[in-house]
């Protein structure tokens, strides 16, 4: 019957929300409102373009981890077949060997890094391929890691003591800013050749202690010590205060090498980073720079060469004092 609001399902009952209601509560002006720009495809969840981006952090992120910046305050992972038995025969100081599952077998240089590793007492640890590209963060490892723990620095004050133990007049090499660890490790093996008491090396900018330099310094490292220096100036002025004579070495020195006639005094040698040579603030502290004598049209000798031929020199002379 029209009009009878008392039939069956003529009145909505009470509390459903189906259907209009009075005032719409801002449905339709937020429907009408834009969502903003498109966010790019590496900001949107699930896109392979974010994926892709997600997989590139951690791997920045492992890379840092597993990288020494010169601060010796993290660890170190060694990868690869090569540098991994390099290290082991060179005596690297190490903590663990990580060999992925059924490498043993299937290459000789694998099974000696094991023998190497047991004869040094390192834990030997077989794992997944997996757990080994977790820890290399993506980069090629080949079956096998060594985790290398982080350089214990000396102070540069524990050199000069050192020198005195050993009743020579102290011998020191300086580095300025030199970033190549192959020439830290030569430094180190030809300072521990010629009779020098240490190496300094600046805290920052610098290279410091790794796998490479160690290997480069066949083993010498282990008893050569390398002092760290907050503030490399400061560090210089500090010996030239004890009596130690402070020589940089430069291309356009005050005097020639042959010229230098301190090599029997107390001494600290001074070598410059590999292209920029010794920095201001290094060069005012220096009491005397010291130039190479060149028979030949090379301009300059690489940083560790240089450092090896002033030490020769600096032997001889002791020798024949």
């Amino acid at each position: 019957m029209a009009g009878n609001s008392k039939r069956r399902g003529a009145v909505r009952k009470e509390g459903t929300k189906k259907g209009a209601v009075v005032g719409s509560g801002g449905q339709r002006r937020r429907g009408l409102e834009g969502k903003g720009p498109t966010p790019r495809a590496s900001e949107r969840k699930g896109h392979p373009a974010q994926r892709k981006a997600a997989v590139n952090e951690r791997r920045a992120g492992q890379s840092r981890t597993n990288r020494r910046t010169g601060d010796g305050d993290v660890p170190e992972t060694v990868l690869g077949r090569n540098p991994v038995v390099e290290c082991l025969r060179a005596g690297v100081p190490a903590t663990a060997l990580r060999v992925a599952v059924g490498a043993t077998s299937s290459d000789e240089r694998i099974a000696e890094s094991v023998h190497l590793a047991a004869d040094m007492g390192l834990a030997i640890l077989e794992v997944e391929r997996k757990e080994l590209d977790r820890i290399s963060g993506g980069a090629l490892h080949q079956g096998i890691a060594l985790q290398i723990p982080p350089y214990e620095y000396a102070h540069p004050d524990e050199l000069l003591e050192r020198a005195s133990d050993s009743g020579r007049p102290p011998l020191v090499v300086a580095l300025d800013g030199v970033t190549d660890p192959r020439n830290l490790g030569a430094v180190v093996r030809s300072v521990g050749a010629f009779g020098g008491h240490g190496v300094v090396v600046p805290q920052r900018r610098a290279a410091g202690m790794t796998a490479v330099a160690w290997r480069t310094s066949a083993g010498t490292a282990a008893r050569l010590p390398v002092a760290r220096a907050t503030n490399l100036t400061r560090t210089l002025r500090e010996y030239a205060q004890t009596g130690l004579m402070i020589a940089g070495l430069d291309a356009d020195g005050d005097v020639t090498l042959d010229e230098f006639d301190l090599a029997t005094d107390p001494l600290v040698i001074v070598t410059g980073s590999e292209g920029k040579g010794l920095s201001r603030l290094v060069r005012e502290t220096c009491d005397v720079t010291v130039s190479i004598p060149m028979a030949g049209p090379v301009e300059s000798l690489n940083a560790a060469v240089a450092t090896g031929v002033v030490l020769a020199e600096v032997a001889r002379r002791r020798r024949l004092a």
